[in-house]
């Protein structure tokens, strides 16, 4: 499991391939830690699915270049409405293509640098990306398991029971179920019945997403 702090430990340690990723990686690190200082009390989070929810989904490959990652300006409106009324947000993504050497984690590390800094040009911030980077059942991270936001409970101290997931796939909603937060499917109902609400596409959830979250 991966995850942006991590990363930016790992570019602080690397300058020397990457000294402009290092400074970006470190202003990121020393963020989170001043939003954890802030916080006395647990913290409520949406957690997001990348790959359809975040961006436009590859296709049956894998966004391997920052070049091929195209922000969906649905999510944009979708993180703003949520930090608005409160809530952080994690994303949280299954990333095989690092295990079968189709990229690198430097290469899943740039992209969320670069997400990470396009959003704060729009005046947002995500309090952490985590990726899994390796091969179904080869660990406890990969979705549908639930440890990716196990994790993030753990290091930001957030409230799994007041805190959503939010994906396109029946493994996201397992696994926020499994961690113990309401979740939303976007796609087809049929795929995912257990789902506490479901929306047929982002731009739905674009505008039902701050009457669902207060419901819940």
């Amino acid at each position: 499991m991966m995850s942006l702090k991590k990363s930016a430990r790992h570019a602080n340690r690397s300058r020397k391939t990457g000294p402009s990723a290092g400074r970006v990686a470190h202003a990121a690190s020393t963020g989170l830690h001043r939003n954890r200082m802030k916080k006395t009390s647990a913290r409520k989070c949406v957690f997001f699915d990348r790959d359809g929810i975040v961006n436009k989904h590859p296709g049956p490959g894998y966004v391997e270049r920052w070049e091929d990652f195209k922000l969906l300006p649905e999510f944009v409106a979708v993180l703003r409405a949520v930090r608005k009324l409160g809530f952080d947000a994690v994303i949280v993504t299954n990333q095989q293509g690092v295990a079968k050497g189709i990229m690198s984690k430097e290469a899943v590390d740039r992209i969320h640098r670069n997400l990470g800094a396009t959003l704060r040009k729009k005046h947002l911030a995500l309090l952490d990306i985590i990726y899994c980077p390796h091969y179904e059942g080869k660990c406890g991270c990969r979705k549908p398991r639930p440890g990716m936001l196990l994790a993030a409970a753990k290091r930001h101290g957030i409230d799994l029971k007041s805190s959503w997931m939010i994906g396109d796939d029946k493994k996201d909603v397992e696994a926020g179920k499994r961690a113990g937060c309401r979740t939303i499917f976007v796609g087809h109902a049929e795929k995912a019945p257990e789902a506490d609400f479901r929306v047929p596409d982002m731009s739905e959830l674009q505008t039902q997403i701050a009457n669902l979250i207060s419901l819940g």
